[in-house]
């Protein structure tokens, strides 16, 4: 994880935009990360530029004084990049540029005429080097201390298990192994050797745990949002499948539910690569 230690905030100076501000700020607070800003300026950027007589120049004074008040809020480094391009690519590509280390992302989430802004996430998540924490509107708090770690059968499910206990290491906090339910049974046996396996690294590292399994009952996603609830968790890890996250919106797709839910439960979307952080036992 420590490349140059930049944690990156795209910013359209939205309400969710300061959410996902204040979570980074929270980061770099307790990691002495720096945080920096990202605006694309892109063709709705230049019709609102147009429409109300603006210069570019006011997006530039906008993001100074944004960083301003983020480096006297918070006592942190804050800097600022505007580009012109596609959220799509300009955001990947500035990622990959400057050296970052973990994203964070406002959305909306996906209701009604938000459903656009959803699709707009899932693209950016799509093509993003390095994890997301997707933020509602919902604060920081006092940090990551309760995260909810769904697992089901998948191999992919166990490389969330570096990222959970790199997090857990920096904030000291609880990682809840949630475990899919399966009444095949050699799909269950595969679900709890994941978790046997899982818990074998939490030991060796250190990191305190709970473990629980899905009911036979209602759907994953559901029970993993109403688990996350009782529990008041901060995170919900998640890995994302980039073949899956297409603006078709795929029913039943049980990480896009999660990622958009309801609670305003921020999740950390973390692509299916191989991970550089190197924890014991791994």
């Amino acid at each position: 994880m420590d490349k140059k230690k930049i944690v990156l905030v795209p910013t359209d100076f939205s309400e969710v935009a300061d959410y996902a501000i204040e979570h980074a700020a929270g980061i770099c607070k307790m990691q002495s990360y720096k945080l920096t800003l990202l605006h694309i300026i892109n063709k709705e950027t230049k019709s609102y530029l147009k429409k109300e007589k603006l210069t570019g120049s006011t997006i530039h004074d906008k993001l100074d004084k944004k960083t301003k008040e983020i480096s006297s809020q918070y006592g942190i480094e804050c800097d600022y990049i505007a580009r012109e391009g596609s959220i799509f690519s300009t955001i990947a590509e500035v990622t990959k540029e400057i050296g970052v280390n973990l994203m964070t992302m406002g959305t909306h989430g996906k209701i009604g005429v938000q459903h656009i802004v959803g699709s707009y996430a899932l693209k950016v998540i799509e093509k993003s080097p390095v994890p997301i924490i997707v933020v509602q509107k919902r604060g920081f708090r006092n940090g990551y201390q309760n995260i909810i770690l769904p697992i089901d059968d998948t191999i992919e499910s166990k490389q969330k298990v570096k990222w959970a206990i790199h997090i857990a290491r920096k904030f000291q906090s609880t990682v809840h192994i949630f475990a899919m339910y399966s009444s095949e049974s050699y799909r269950m046996g595969k679900i709890k050797a994941n978790v046997k396996q899982i818990k074998k690294f939490f030991d060796q590292n250190a990191i305190s745990y709970t473990e629980k399994i899905a009911d036979k009952g209602s759907s994953f996603p559901k029970q993993t949002l109403s688990y996350a609830k009782e529990i008041d968790a901060d995170l919900i890890l998640i890995m994302t499948n980039p073949d899956t996250l297409l603006p078709s919106f795929i029913v039943g797709q049980w990480e896009e539910q999660i990622l958009f839910n309801d609670s305003l439960i921020p999740v950390m979307c973390i692509n299916p690569v191989d991970l550089s952080i190197v924890v014991g036992g791994m």
